[in-house]
């Protein structure tokens, strides 16, 4: 996999000559400029009495100076600093309206990709609802808020926004926060975060990594000089640049050289994005696949392609660790003395197109202890390719069932001393793994295993705008109209910010001995918030032990390395609840079953209540 590219902007404070300045900055290896859509130095009023309002000459730049195809790939636009809609001085604010006005419709006639703003305060109401009103009427431009990473000194504060401070800090995130819900939390509005000399704690940047950052704003008086006198950056803040890599945000570079070209932080930033990592292979697998939702597999349902098998097959890991616990297994089961004498039966349920049937092979083999192998699946294109396997490399030595595994019904000779499957999903339970092998297990033997044995879904907190409002444009006309947030989704997680550790739901264990077998669950979690917060919905993982402690997991502080089979899973929630950090958050989540159906319903009670989500199954449910 290729190595990441950075892409960076350069921002002007003055543009004497557009065309001289994007030739410099294309020079210099930039992808685009940002520039003042209107020259700081020409303020004008609307006040037909004063005498700015008669200046004669075009407002700003023409559009003949650049291409269309120029500027909608090469310049963003930036607001006039001076622009203040939310002032309590009734003519600057109304002034204030007029040029904001002014500068959207030009930004949206020269076909710009993206128009910054500046917040430089915690009070934009008036600003967010005229940015939310002009997004709401088709502006074709995104929007990057820009924000300083941490709040600057408290002597910089205007009058009207000190009243915050009397209860408690201030951070620049609820200043981005209190304007992202007055404007909707529009999926065009996205941020430009400014470094700051301060790095701001851990949790702090995780919060950030959980917003929806676009751009990241460097001053070059951030920047040190090294030995041979080229810019580098701290150690801190190369840390920090890299936190944000994987979003791939693009980088704007602002200020004066300082006796530099500028080409060379722009090499500078190329280089510290060479030396990042390429990753691991789930990293690899995942690659542009990051925050997309897909809906679950129902294989009990739904025959898979051969496609989706191929997809999976090629785990490094999964069948890795399958094939240790079988190894363990056989020889746990069949000792030293009894290796001519003794064969075990070893059926692997839901065989797809093989791979677990290989890896018993190959475990028998490297034991070698004497398998016999049953191979039973229901999809009956899966089935021909297991029948050409068994005819042209596996002989007699395995057996081909074309069935489901709950209608077959084997003799007893033929029952099973290891009953092996992958019916996982990526909440663990989701694929039905418990109801197929509960009617599977009674073609076990007494004493024999099951591989796997117990698995348990986590589930946690979390704030991702991006995936709110990808679940908010989900819209099914043919459904239910809360369908997209009583869905659950397969995403690989990325601009998410977790709220708590997950925690452990249900658990499962095979074989079942309970007398009554009943897989309906309830369960109520506390989940204590680590920092004032939105939450939009709850990831879902699983730990599965194979056997002893031979584990597989996707929960993210025991994830195998490298594992790419399962991504987690999302259960969204219809309103965004705030939160503050050391809020207390009671999840209640319920698995009901029938004899056609498994779905999941959740709801929050605390610190406010919610409705629960999916009722009866009225949105999602997983056909038996």
């Amino acid at each position: 996999m290729s190595r990441r590219r950075v892409s960076c902007g350069l921002e002007q404070s003055h543009v004497p000559d557009l065309t001289s300045i994007l030739q410099i900055s294309s020079e210099s290896c930039y992808d685009f400029i940002t520039i003042p859509i209107v020259n700081p130095r020409y303020e004008r009023e609307f006040d037909q009495e004063k005498a700015a309002s008669q200046r004669p000459g075009p407002l700003t730049f023409s559009d003949l100076m650049l291409s269309s195809n120029d500027w909608s790939s090469l310049v963003v636009g930036r607001l006039g600093a001076s622009i203040d809609v939310d002032s309590k001085v009734e003519h600057i604010r109304r002034n204030s309206e007029e040029r904001l006005a002014q500068e959207l419709r030009y930004a949206s006639h020269l076909g710009l990709p993206a128009v910054m703003v500046t917040l430089q305060g915690p009070h934009h109401t008036n600003l967010a609802r005229i940015i939310s009103n002009t997004i709401q009427k088709g502006a074709s431009f995104q929007i990057w808020v820009q924000v300083p990473l941490t709040a600057p000194d408290m002597d910089k504060y205007e009058e009207r926004d000190k009243d915050i401070f009397e209860t408690r800090p201030e951070s620049t995130w609820d200043w981005w926060n209190r304007f992202r819900l007055v404007a909707g939390s529009h999926n065009k509005i996205n941020l430009c975060l400014g470094i700051t000399e301060t790095c701001p704690s851990d949790t702090e940047v995780q919060r950030w990594l959980g917003e929806p950052v676009k751009t990241v704003r460097l001053a070059t008086s951030m920047f040190l000089l090294n030995k041979k006198g080229y810019p580098v950056l701290s150690k801190p803040h190369q840390s920090l640049i890299r936190r944000f890599v994987n979003l791939d945000i693009q980088i704007i570079i602002a200020g004066a050289g300082r006796g530099h070209q500028m080409k060379f932080y722009q090499q500078y930033l190329d280089h510290l994005y060479q030396q990042h990592p390429v990753g691991d292979p789930l990293q690899q697998f995942a690659r542009g696949y990051e925050d997309y939702l897909q809906c679950p597999l129902q294989p009990l349902m739904d025959n898979l392609e051969s496609q989706t098998y191929e997809v999976f097959e090629k785990d490094p890991v999964k069948y890795s660790e399958y094939e240790n616990a079988m190894k363990a297994a056989l020889t746990d089961m069949v000792p030293e003395t009894d290796l001519e004498t003794k064969e075990l039966v070893l059926i692997v349920v839901g065989a797809g197109r093989g791979p677990l049937v290989r890896a018993a092979l190959r475990a028998s083999e490297a034991t070698q202890r004497r398998i016999r192998v049953f191979a039973v699946e229901k999809n009956p294109n899966a089935v021909i390719t297991l029948q050409h396997q068994q005819l042209e490399l596996w002989g007699d030595q395995v057996t081909v069932i074309s069935s489901d595994m709950r209608d077959w019904n084997p003799p007893p000779e033929d029952y099973a001393d290891i009953l092996v499957s992958e019916l996982l999903g990526s909440f663990g339970d989701n694929e039905l793994s418990p109801e197929c092998l509960d009617g599977a297990q009674k073609f076990l033997k007494p004493g024999g295993i099951s591989i796997p044995y117990s698995y348990t879904s986590y589930i946690g907190p979390m704030q991702s705008s991006k995936l709110y409002n990808e679940v908010r444009n989900c819209k099914d006309e043919t459904k239910h109209p809360l369908a997209n947030f009583e869905t659950p989704y397969v995403v690989h997680f990325q601009n998410r910010f977790e709220l708590a550790p997950p925690q452990a739901l249900f658990t499962f264990e095979h074989p079942n001995h309970a007398k009554v077998i009943d897989n309906t669950r309830y369960s109520e979690l506390s989940f204590n918030i680590t920092a004032d917060s939105v939450l939009h919905g709850f990831g879902g993982y699983f730990e599965c032990y194979l056997y002893k402690d031979i584990m597989i997991s996707i929960l993210p502080s025991t994830h195998s390395p490298g594992m790419f089979s399962w991504f987690p899973i999302l259960f969204p929630l219809k309103d965004p609840v705030q939160l503050k950090k050391e809020d207390t958050l009671k999840l209640h989540f319920w698995r009901n079953v029938t004899r056609q159906h498994v779905w999941y319903e959740w709801a929050v009670s605390d610190p406010v209540s919610v409705p629960v989500h999916n009722p009866n199954g009225r949105s999602y449910e997983i056909g038996l």
